[in-house]
């Protein structure tokens, strides 16, 4: 059974996993975010209720 065999597919799976956790990821994790979480509570609008002409 050939998918057994770890020789044809652990190199790949090991050098992609490498790229990614020393190549890419701290290139994705520098990025700022555009919208910034803040510590401000939501504020709800003051509304007012419709009024219908037929009521």
């Amino acid at each position: 059974m050939p998918q057994l065999n770890p020789s044809s597919w652990f190199f790949i799976m090991l050098s992609s996993w490498l790229a990614f956790s020393l190549i890419i990821q701290p290139k994705i994790s520098s990025f700022t975010s555009t919208n910034p979480p803040s510590s401000n509570t939501p504020t709800t609008p003051n509304t007012t209720p419709w009024t219908w002409p037929w009521t």
